[in-house]
């Protein structure tokens, strides 16, 4: 979807995955964002595949996030944040589908974090997991990324619904950016080098100038669901696809 703000121009969708195509299964990826005064906050989330409700745990903290975040005063927003995490945590441990109510029961709803608040004085990412986030300038040098983090093997990774989710919290500030790209780990590996070291210019350079430009708002989502729906992607990579674009002025 599309939302366009007097300052901030937003470009996002979630594309399912070939895994779960094939066995007909629904996207477990999710993305919010809201605008309100100057204030963006955007979240996107990838629920674990092997969490039976991690799509409910995804929706959840996307949303929660988006909902407080975006009131929130920026002088303390790392621990405002941490908050609204908790609060996300707190609405699944008392969610309907939890049967026994308590933090035990969180790992049914597992899902990672990728998000930012921005202000026109600057930015944050906040970021659990093997997602990633990048804020461009014009000038390569003033790129900042915060890059995926796995555990002790590739396959693994940190969600929020973790007993000790607060040590894989992690925050990355920004000074200016003319675009902000959020992504859940379908997409990391075609816009990383291997091992995440740099940017895949081939690949963010492209769609970041097209976005830029183009303004009807169809095209933008179409083209977008088609480039992370090519069949070669989808071989090189099954898992949903979850790519959020923000351009700002």
């Amino acid at each position: 979807m599309m939302n366009k703000k007097p300052n901030i121009h937003i470009v996002a969708t979630s594309v399912t995955g070939q895994y779960h195509r094939a066995k007909n299964l629904p996207c477990q990826d999710c993305y919010a964002h809201v605008c309100r005064r100057g204030r963006l906050v955007a979240v996107v989330s990838d629920g674990a595949g092997s969490a039976k409700y991690g799509k409910i745990g995804a929706k959840t903290v996307c949303n929660t996030l988006c909902d407080i975040l975006v009131s929130c005063s920026f002088k303390n927003i790392q621990q405002k944040i941490t908050e609204a995490l908790e609060i996300s945590r707190q609405k699944l441990i008392y969610h309907r589908f939890n049967k026994t109510k308590s933090e035990n029961g969180l790992i049914d709803f597992a899902a990672t974090v990728v998000g930012t608040v921005y202000t026109k004085k600057g930015g944050i990412f906040f970021h659990i997991g093997d997602g990633a986030a990048i804020a461009l300038n014009d000038s390569h040098p003033h790129t900042v990324v915060s890059r995926p983090e796995n555990g002790l093997f590739s396959c693994e990774t940190y969600f929020f619904t973790m007993d000790d989710w607060k040590d894989s919290l992690r925050f990355t500030p920004f000074e200016k950016a003319k675009s902000l790209i959020l992504m859940t780990d379908g997409v990391t590996g075609f816009a990383f080098t291997k091992g995440f070291d740099n940017i895949e210019n081939g690949f963010i350079e492209p769609i970041n100038r097209f976005l830029q430009n183009e303004t009807n708002h169809r095209k933008a989502v179409r083209a977008l669901n088609n480039t992370l729906g090519t069949p070669r992607a989808c071989q090189l990579n099954p898992d949903d696809k979850t790519f959020l674009w923000v351009g700002l002025k």
